[in-house]
């Protein structure tokens, strides 16, 4: 699977689906499930998934401050 592949499959899933796939991805590699190819593929898998919750993230947390600051300008 091609890097662009990995961040379009990622970029859809919600923070929860993102994190559930995450959590699978690391039980194969420290089982020891999966061959040596196979888990640096699951490996940059991975990590396109911490940077897309990184984002959800993040974005949750400019929309609270967002939030914040209007709610002040109301009181």
């Amino acid at each position: 699977m091609a890097k662009d592949e990995i961040k379009n499959d990622t970029s859809k899933l919600t923070f929860e689906q993102a994190i559930k796939e995450l959590t699978g991805i690391v039980g194969k590699i420290e089982q020891g499930e999966i061959a040596l190819g196979d888990s640096l593929q699951q490996y940059e898998k991975g990590m396109s998934l911490i940077k897309h919750c990184r984002k959800i993230l993040q974005d949750a947390e400019k929309r609270i401050e967002k939030i914040a600051e209007e709610g002040k300008g109301q009181q």
